[in-house]
C-alpha cells in the first residue's frame, strides 16, 4: 500500500517537472525535456538505452551523460540526465561554425571513440543484444525490441524475413546473400552515429548522445547505419570513411534490404498481432 502511494507521488512529481520544464526551457525533441540548467529528462525509452549508457561510461573514456536518477513508469522508463552544452556536430558542420581543419580533427576524435567500442569484449560471439543481453531497439528494424539473438545467422535470417540462404539472391540480391554467409565478430556499437547525436564545443567532441539503439551487433552495423537516413552532407560521409573501417559490401547488402525488406520487425509484430487475434 506505502509503495503503492510512493509510486503515485513519485509519477506526479515527474510529470509537474516535465510540465514546468516545457513550459521554462521548451522541450527538446519529443521525449526530451529540459528540467534545469545542466539536466534533462529523457522518456519514455527502452531500458537498453540506460544499459548503455552506463556501460560505456564504465568501461570506455568515451564522453556520454551522466545519469542522474531514473524512474520506472507505466508508459515506460523515464532517465534524469545530464544536460550537455553545445552543438550538434550536425549544426555546426553545415552552418559553416568549423574550419576544415576541425572538421578532420572532429572526426578523428570520433574515430577514436569507435574504436574503444569496437575494443570491448562481447560475452560471446555472435550475440546481438543489449549492454546486459536483453533486448535491443532499432528503428532501421522496426519500433519494437527485437532479440537478443545468439547467432548472427539468426540476426540475418530475421533481417531478411527469414527468406532461406540458398533463395537470398533471388530475392534480394547476390549482396545479401554474399554478406549473410560471412562471419563478422560481436562488436558494441552506438547504432546511430550521425551528427545530430555528436556533440561539440570549441572545435571537440563534449559528449555522444541518444543511446537508444546501442548494444551488440555484426562489428559491420556501426558502419551500415551511419548511412541509414542518408543526408545531404557529402564531405561528412568522406571524412568518417577515411577514418574508420569501412564496411562497403556490408552497406550495399543493407541498402537492397532497406529498399526491398526495411523494418522486418513491423513485419513479425503484424503476423504476431494477426496469429494472437486469430486465437482469441
Amino acid at each position: 500500500m506505502i509503495a503503492c502511494i510512493l509510486g503515485r507521488i513519485t509519477s506526479f512529481i515527474l510529470q509537474v517537472r516535465l510540465l514546468i520544464g516545457k513550459k521554462v526551457f521548451g522541450s527538446l525533441g519529443p521525449t526530451l525535456v529540459k528540467i534545469s540548467r545542466d539536466r534533462v529528462i529523457k522518456g519514455p525509452c527502452q531500458l537498453a538505452e540506460l544499459e548503455a549508457l552506463n556501460y560505456v561510461a564504465k568501461s570506455t573514456s568515451i564522453p556520454v551523460p551522466k545519469v542522474y536518477a531514473t524512474y520506472d513508469q507505466l508508459e515506460g522508463l523515464y532517465i534524469e540526465m545530464e544536460y550537455i552544452k553545445g552543438t550538434s556536430l550536425e549544426t555546426a558542420w553545415i552552418g559553416g561554425v568549423l574550419s576544415p581543419a576541425q572538421k578532420k580533427a572532429i572526426v578523428k576524435e570520433l574515430a577514436g571513440f569507435v574504436e574503444q567500442l569496437r575494443r570491448l569484449k562481447p560475452p560471446h560471439e555472435g550475440i546481438v543484444a543489449s549492454a546486459e543481453l536483453r533486448g535491443v531497439l532499432d528503428y532501421r528494424v522496426g519500433t519494437s525490441l527485437f532479440g537478443p539473438f545468439h547467432d548472427h545467422e539468426e540476426f540475418h535470417s530475421f533481417l531478411r524475413g527469414h527468406i532461406p540462404l540458398e533463395n537470398c539472391s533471388q530475392v534480394y540480391g547476390e549482396a545479401v546473400s554474399r554478406c549473410h554467409s560471412r562471419q563478422y565478430r560481436s562488436c558494441f556499437s552506438h547504432s546511430d552515429l550521425v551528427p545530430r547525436n555528436i556533440i561539440v564545443r570549441d572545435g571537440k567532441i563534449v559528449a555522444l548522445v541518444d543511446w537508444a539503439f546501442a548494444g551488440w551487433y555484426p562489428e559491420y552495423w556501426e558502419y551500415t547505419k551511419a548511412h541509414y537516413g542518408l543526408l545531404n552532407m557529402p564531405d561528412w560521409y568522406e571524412e568518417l570513411r577515411s577514418v574508420v573501417a569501412r564496411y562497403d559490401d556490408e552497406l550495399a547488402a543493407e541498402r537492397a534490404l532497406w529498399e526491398q525488406f526495411n523494418e522486418p520487425g513491423m513485419a513479425q509484430q503484424w503476423v504476431n498481432n494477426f496469429a494472437t487475434s486469430k486465437r482469441v
